[in-house]
C-alpha cells in the first residue's frame, strides 16, 4: 500500500536537534508497495492469480541459460549488460548507448524520478496509475498529480490539464495496470505534442505485447526521434523472468547517460542477463504465451460478464479488472476472501481507488474454470 506526500505539504523538521537519525521528510508518509498474495491459509499450494505471472512458467532456454550461473557466483555482473544489451538493440533495431536497464522497470521509473525531480517539482499520471511512479516521486519529495480517468481509461486532456511550469515527468502505462485499458498511439502522439519539451513523457509498456490491436503501439519507434520520450519494458511477464528483476527503457542519449551516473553499478545479475537473451530469443514461447492469452482473455470476460459482473475494459493485458456491482449486494472483499478459501489467489486493489474490484490473472485452462466456477458459487449463495 502506499501514500502520496504532496511535497507542497511537507512538514520540514529540525533533524539536526533531534534525540535520534529521522528520514527526509515525506519518507515516513510513503506505504511500501505490497505485491499480491501468495498464500491461503490451509491450502498448500494455491493456485495464484494475484501477480499476473506468466501461467507457462519460463522458456526452458531462459532455465539452461540461467543454469549456467551457477559456477560465476563470485563474480560481479557485467555493470553495462552488455550480452542483453546487445540482443535487444539487435531485435528491436535499437542504439544500444540508449538502453537503460534495471532490477526491473520498477528501478527504471525510480532512477528516473531521482534523475529529473527535486522538492516543488511535480509528476503528472493517471488517477490509476502503478504503484512504483508514485513511490518514486514521493521519495524525491516532489509531488505526485492523479489525472481523472473516466470510464477507467487515460483521458490526455485530463493529464494535460495537470501539467504546469514544475512539471518534469508524465508518466504513462499502456496498456494500465491494474485497469488493462489502453489508448490509440494517436492519443499518446498527441499527448506528447502538447507537452513542453523540457517535460519526460515515460511510456511504460510492461504488458504493450499483449495489445494486438492495430491502432496500439509501444512507441519504441516514435522514441527514436524525440528527445523527451522513454518507452520501457520488462522480461516479467511475457518472458517470464518476474524472479530475476530485469527490465529496461529506451531513452534519448542525454538521458540515458544522465541516468547512469546515479544506476547502481551491478544492478542485473549474471543469470538474470542470460536468461534474458534466452528468453528474448525463444520466440515459440512468446508466441504460446500470446496464443494462451488470446484464447482464454475473451473467455474469461464472457464468462464473468455472465455472472452479472463489469469486467473492464476489453483487457488488452494477461488480466482482467472486475467489478462487483452495487446491486448485486456482493462486494469485492467476500469474493476475495471465498475464492482464498477455495485456494485461488486474485489481487485486491482497494488501495489504487478500486475498492469494489478484483484483478485477475489469466491463468491455465484449469485455473481459469476453477475461478469462474469459484465464482459462480459465490454469486449464487
Amino acid at each position: 500500500m502506499f501514500k502520496e506526500a504532496p511535497s507542497s505539504s511537507i512538514e520540514r523538521v529540525d533533524r539536526a536537534g533531534a534525540a535520534r537519525p529521522l528520514p527526509k521528510p515525506g519518507i515516513l508518509d510513503i506505504h511500501a508497495y505490497v505485491p499480491g498474495k501468495a498464500t491461503a491459509a490451509g491450502i498448500a499450494e494455491p493456485i495464484k492469480l494475484s501477480a499476473n505471472e506468466n501461467p507457462l512458467g519460463s522458456s526452458d532456454k531462459a532455465y539452461e541459460a540461467y543454469a549456467t550461473a551457477e559456477r560465476s557466483l563470485h563474480v560481479y555482473p557485467d555493470p553495462r549488460a552488455t550480452i542483453i544489451r546487445t540482443a535487444i538493440a539487435e531485435r528491436y533495431r535499437l542504439d544500444p548507448e540508449r538502453l537503460i536497464f534495471g532490477c526491473g522497470s520498477d528501478e527504471v521509473f525510480a532512477l528516473l524520478n531521482q534523475t529529473f525531480l527535486e522538492p516543488g517539482d511535480n509528476m503528472v499520471q493517471g488517477q490509476y496509475g502503478f504503484a512504483a511512479f508514485a513511490i518514486g516521486a514521493n521519495a524525491c519529495q516532489a509531488e505526485v498529480r492523479r489525472a481523472p480517468e473516466p470510464n477507467l481509461c487515460i483521458d490526455v486532456d485530463e493529464l494535460l490539464t495537470c501539467v504546469d511550469e514544475r512539471t518534469r515527468i508524465v508518466f504513462l502505462a499502456n496498456p494500465g495496470n491494474p485497469t488493462g485499458t489502453w489508448i490509440p498511439f494517436s492519443e499518446v502522439r498527441r499527448l506528447h505534442e502538447a507537452l513542453p519539451p523540457s517535460v519526460v513523457l515515460v511510456l511504460d509498456g510492461a504488458y504493450s505485447e499483449f495489445a494486438l490491436d492495430p491502432d496500439f503501439d509501444d512507441g519504441l519507434d516514435f522514441a527514436r526521434t524525440s528527445t523527451n520520450v522513454v518507452v520501457t519494458h520488462t522480461f516479467s511477464k511475457l518472458h517470464g523472468l518476474a524472479a530475476l528483476r530485469i527490465g529496461w527503457g529506451y531513452a534519448p542519449l542525454e538521458i540515458a547517460q544522465a541516468v547512469d551516473r546515479i544506476r547502481l553499478p551491478f544492478n542485473t545479475s549474471i543469470a538474470a542477463q542470460r536468461a534474458a537473451v534466452a528468453a528474448l530469443a525463444d520466440e515459440d514461447f512468446q508466441q504460446a504465451t500470446l496464443d494462451l492469452t488470446q484464447t482464454w482473455r475473451p473467455w474469461l470476460t464472457q464468462q464473468l460478464s455472465g455472472l452479472g459482473l463489469d469486467v473492464v475494459g476489453p483487457s488488452a493485458t494477461n488480466f482482467v479488472l472486475v467489478g462487483f456491482p452495487d446491486h448485486s449486494q456482493r462486494t469485492s472483499a467476500q469474493a476475495d476472501a471465498f475464492l482464498s478459501s477455495r485456494g485461488l489467489l486474485v489481487r485486491a486493489v482497494g488501495i489504487y481507488g478500486l475498492a469494489n474490484h478484483l484483478r485477475i490473472t489469466i491463468g491455465l485452462e484449469a485455473h481459469n474454470r476453477a475461478l469462474v466456477e469459484a465464482l459462480a458459487e459465490f454469486m449464487a449463495q
